[in-house]
C-alpha cells in the first residue's frame, strides 16, 4: 500500500513540476516576440538545469533507482535547455558571451563530479550519500531564492512581483514531494529540499494574503522609512514604486 501511494504522490508531483517548468513560458513568448532578451538573465534556467540533471543522476539505478525522479528531471532538462536556447539565440554578443561561460562552466563541473563519483566511488551507498548532499544543497538555494522576492513583498506592502499561482505551485511542489520522500523508505535528501520548500511556499501565501488588499508603501516612503525618518513627515504628493521588474 505505502508503494502505490508513493507512485500516486510521484505522479502528482510529475504533474505539478512540468506546471512549474512551463512557468516561464510567457517570458520567452515575450523574447521572441520582441526579439530581444531585454533584461532577463540566463542565470536561473542555467542553474535550474544543472539541479535537474543532478537529480537525474540520483535517479539512476547506479545511486538510488527513482524512476519518477529521472522522468521528471528529465523533462525539466530538456525544457530548460529549449529555454537557454532560445535566450541564446536573442541575446546580444557580450550577454550571450557571459551565458555561454556560464554554461560551459557548470556543464564542466557537473561531468567532473558526476565521472568521479561514479568511476571512483564504488559502494552505491556512499554514491547515494554524495549526490544526494549536492542535490539537496542545490535545491535549498533554488528554493530559498524567493526570500529576496518575500522581502520586497513585505518593505513595499505589493504582491505584484510574487504572483499567488506561481507561490501556491511552489508549495504544493515542496510538499508532494515532501510526501513522496516520506512514504516507504525516508529519503532525506529529497525529503529535506523540499519540505523547505513546502515552508517557503507557505510563507509566500501567507505574505499573499496578508498584503493583497494593502496599499502600497510609496517610493518616498520606503527610501525615509529606511533612513529612519517618520512616515508622518513624507508630502502628500508621492508616486508609488516602479514596477518595472524583469
Amino acid at each position: 500500500m505505502a508503494i502505490n501511494f508513493k507512485l500516486i504522490l510521484g505522479i502528482i508531483g510529475n504533474i505539478i513540476s512540468m506546471c512549474l517548468f512551463a512557468s516561464p513560458m510567457p517570458t520567452f513568448w515575450d523574447i521572441i516576440q520582441k526579439r530581444d532578451v531585454q533584461r532577463y538573465s540566463a542565470i536561473p534556467y542555467v542553474c535550474t538545469l544543472l539541479n535537474c540533471m543532478l537529480w537525474v543522476v540520483y535517479g539512476l539505478p547506479d545511486v538510488s533507482l527513482q524512476v519518477l525522479v529521472v522522468t521528471i528531471n528529465l523533462s525539466g532538462c530538456l525544457i530548460e535547455l529549449i529555454y537557454i536556447s532560445i535566450y541564446l539565440v536573442y541575446a546580444p554578443k557580450k550577454t550571450q558571451t557571459k551565458a555561454l561561460k556560464l554554461l560551459g562552466t557548470m556543464m564542466v563541473s557537473f561531468i567532473l563530479v558526476v565521472v568521479i563519483v561514479l568511476e571512483v566511488v564504488h559502494d552505491k551507498h556512499r554514491r547515494k550519500l554524495i549526490i544526494g548532499v549536492f542535490c539537496a544543497v542545490f535545491s535549498v538555494g533554488m528554493y530559498a531564492s524567493p526570500l529576496t522576492v518575500m522581502g520586497m513583498v513585505i518593505r513595499t506592502h505589493s504582491v505584484e512581483f510574487m504572483p499567488f499561482l506561481l507561490s501556491l505551485f511552489n508549495f504544493m511542489n515542496g510538499f508532494v514531494w515532501f510526501g513522496y520522500a516520506f512514504v516507504g523508505h525516508v529519503d532525506i535528501f529529497i525529503m529535506i529540499p523540499n519540505g523547505l520548500g513546502a515552508l517557503f511556499g507557505m510563507a509566500q501565501l501567507l505574505l499573499f494574503f496578508i498584503y493583497r488588499n494593502a496599499p502600497p508603501v510609496v517610493a518616498q516612503q520606503l527610501e525615509l522609512n529606511e533612513a529612519g525618518t517618520p512616515p508622518e513627515t513624507l508630502p502628500p504628493s508621492i508616486h508609488i514604486i516602479s514596477t518595472d521588474c524583469d
